[in-house]
């Protein structure tokens, strides 16, 4: 392959230098930034398909996908179809429409054990009603999270990692109360033992265990065999809830989710991303009687001007019909499989330490490390080395998450070609990388 020639930004440093005189950093969110990948961060104006192309003309092979949600690519047409028609009926009514209830059934038919749901506005709303909705079904105030799973920003999920799984969390952003964090337990992704004393230093007083059952922001992380299903016995025997987070593995890993591909069935569900096709959308439901206990049926109280926003239900619709019409799971696989072969083979090949988690359709490149479990094992990847990787990368056109510990997504718009030709950029780069000094 030919070098290629150094790729201009002219406008976008121009337009991230307009963005840094309105909006702290010039982004609206922090991983934008590129702080953990330097330079300039690309602006992009379109997509379609695989690629997005940034105001500077440039264009690339896209695997983040907006976080995840545009599984099918971008502005698939049946997608984009189904937004313009909604548009032209209005934008927003603040009330009743068809279309909620459509979506419902749709997300309800793949996903049987959400037996309610209700549709909000992100991931993080979702998690935090799910949350409030937990604690108030069971009278309890306590919550377990897993160290290097990120639930949203609300204050709860905001918390440290601890010396160890009896440790009460500290606060990981200022702001954030310290009584608020005392009230969150913080446990070992993939060690159930550390589960285990989280319930036994606090009896009665754990209302529930919020996991990713795929962890994808401490970079991809599969679980362990047997650890969702202990998650599962331990809630049951200790009388707390289970909570999956499936904000990004909802219709990403398997067409009914990560409880579907594992065969666990949680209490509450939060899901977002995919059910949006790339607009913004989240939902939390499950078990019948506990979403009874939502307003207006129950006392739990949780509102949103904007939920069930029309254009977000007319994109998940649109995005759901098609993936059930077409089913391009086996061939996404496929593709993600691929990936991950050429990219342990690349690293291998040039001689570097390194590995590659993967589940389904999203994956991580881990600089370092030979075996990614958990928290302990993330951090230890090479994060100096991983920017060097990913500025190349960005230059040889392959736009992959700025930042080590973030997933990679391969979508139904991705070819052989283009997994391919992304082996052959990571290979020349990953030489290029072997005689730096780390």
């Amino acid at each position: 392959m030919n070098k290629p020639a150094l790729r201009r930004h002219d406008r976008s440093e121009m337009l991230h230098a307009r963005a840094c005189l309105h909006m702290p950093g010039g982004v609206n969110s922090p991983v934008r930034a590129f702080g953990a990948v330097g330079g300039t961060p690309p602006f992009i104006v379109s997509g379609r398909g695989n690629a997005i192309i940034d105001a500077d003309g440039n264009t690339y092979c896209d695997y983040v996908g907006s976080w995840g949600p545009l599984i099918l690519g971008h502005a698939h047409p049946r997608v984009v179809e189904a937004v313009v028609k909604a548009a032209g009926s209005g934008l927003s009514f603040g009330a009743c429409h068809a279309a909620e209830i459509e979506l419902a059934e749709a997300i309800r038919a793949r996903m049987p054990h959400l037996e309610l749901l209700r549709l909000v506005n992100s991931g993080t709303e979702a998690a935090m009603s799910a949350i409030r909705l937990a604690r108030a079904a069971t009278g309890r105030d306590k919550i377990v999270k897993f160290a290097g799973c990120y639930h949203g920003h609300a204050d709860s999920f905001l918390v440290q990692a601890g010396s160890g799984a009896l440790t009460f969390g500290t606060p990981s952003s200022p702001g954030v109360p310290l009584a608020v964090a005392a009230d969150t337990l913080l446990a070992r992704y993939n060690d159930l033992d550390s589960v285990s004393a989280c319930f036994a230093g606090n009896t009665d007083s754990i209302a529930c265990v919020i996991v990713e059952p795929v962890a994808g922001n401490m970079g991809v992380m599969p679980p362990r065999p047997g650890f969702l299903a202990g998650l599962r016995q331990l809630c049951d025997r200790h009388g707390a809830l289970l909570v999956f987070d499936e904000v990004i593995t909802g219709f990403r890993v398997h067409p009914g989710g990560a409880a579907a591909l594992y065969g666990i069935a949680p209490d509450l569900t939060v899901l977002g991303k995919i059910i949006g096709g790339g607009l913004p959308v989240g939902a939390f439901g499950g078990r019948a009687e506990l979403m009874r206990e939502l307003a207006p049926l129950g006392p739990v109280y949780q509102a949103g001007t904007l939920s069930g926003n029309p254009l977000a239900c007319a994109a998940g619709i649109a995005t759901l019909r098609v993936l059930e019409e077409e089913n391009p799971y086996e061939r996404i696989d496929r593709l993600a499989v691929r990936l991950e072969s050429g990219l342990r083979n690349a690293i291998r090949a040039a001689g570097q330490a390194g590995t590659v988690n993967r589940v389904g359709s999203m994956l991580t490149l881990f600089f370092g490390p030979e075996e990614v479990r958990s928290l302990i094992d993330a951090v230890r990847a090479d994060t100096a080395r991983f920017a060097r990787w990913h500025g190349a990368m960005l230059k040889a056109g392959h736009y992959l998450p700025p930042a080590q510990f973030e997933a990679m997504f391969v979508s139904a718009a991705h070819t052989e070609s283009d997994i391919d030709a992304t082996i052959e950029a990571a290979g020349h780069v990953l030489n290029a990388l072997s005689g730096d000094a780390t």
